[in-house]
């Protein structure tokens, strides 16, 4: 089966699989490879300078993450970015969250806390942040849910949104809700987030974060709805 995703954000990867793997992760949550597009074996042997064993197990892998689908008779593609897909990503991303903005109030210890408010301003530090322009986060560490799901300390919870959901949550964000008028915003909302956990207030913590994905969702419906418009 090969090693989690959240195992492997941790360290660099050991086999030509792995490898694989992170690089094809990159491009389809970056759109290097496009949402939607169909996907032809022989040419991503190419672009990545494998045989067709290592792939075959990376998209088995990709696919277990719900970045790549199969469809009858037509062979596979990347997942297509929808309203539908978003709607119900989204309320399993705002229930889960939550409990884990719950959870790491009891549990995160208070260097955790520091650390988690050190990531903030190290966030803050980029010139884009600071003038409202983009928030992009890297993967793993760097990026403030990852971490705080982390800090839930509950592995089942840990598995679903750090392994199974994890980058499909990330290709919504990456491609359509990290820039434009909510990144300000979006920054002060993870700042209040970080006080109620500080606080050990769990109640608030799971009530902001709640509020903060939704209103994330909503930016990325708007967003899919203009670019849906572009293209009728």
């Amino acid at each position: 089966m090969g090693e989690t995703f959240q195992s492997l954000l941790g360290r660099l990867p050991v086999t030509s699989s792995d490898r694989l793997l992170l690089e094809m992760q990159r491009a389809i949550v970056e759109g290097e490879l496009p949402a939607g597009s169909k996907i032809s074996e022989p040419e991503l042997a190419r672009k990545f300078n494998v045989s067709r064993a290592p792939l075959r197990e990376a998209m088995a892998r990709l696919e277990r993450c719900h970045l790549i689908e199969r469809i009858p008779n037509a062979g596979a593609r990347v997942v297509k970015l929808s309203a539908e897909g978003l709607q119900a990503l989204y309320q399993i991303r705002e229930e889960l969250e939550g409990l884990a903005c719950r959870l790491a109030a009891e549990n995160m210890d208070e260097h955790e806390i520091e650390q988690l408010r050190a990531l903030l301003d190290q966030h803050l530090q980029s010139q884009r942040v600071r003038e409202g322009e983009s928030y992009y986060q890297e993967a793993g560490d760097l990026d403030f849910h990852y971490r705080i799901i982390l800090g839930s300390k509950n592995p089942y919870l840990i598995n679903m949104l750090c392994d199974e959901l994890y980058f499909l949550v990330r290709m919504y964000r990456v491609q359509l809700g990290m820039n434009g008028p909510r990144v300000s915003r979006a920054f002060d909302e993870h700042k209040a987030i970080i006080n109620a956990i500080a606080s050990r207030d769990g109640e608030l913590a799971d009530l902001l974060m709640r509020r903060h994905i939704a209103a994330s969702r909503g930016n990325i419906e708007l967003k899919l709805q203009q670019v849906g418009t572009q293209h009728d």
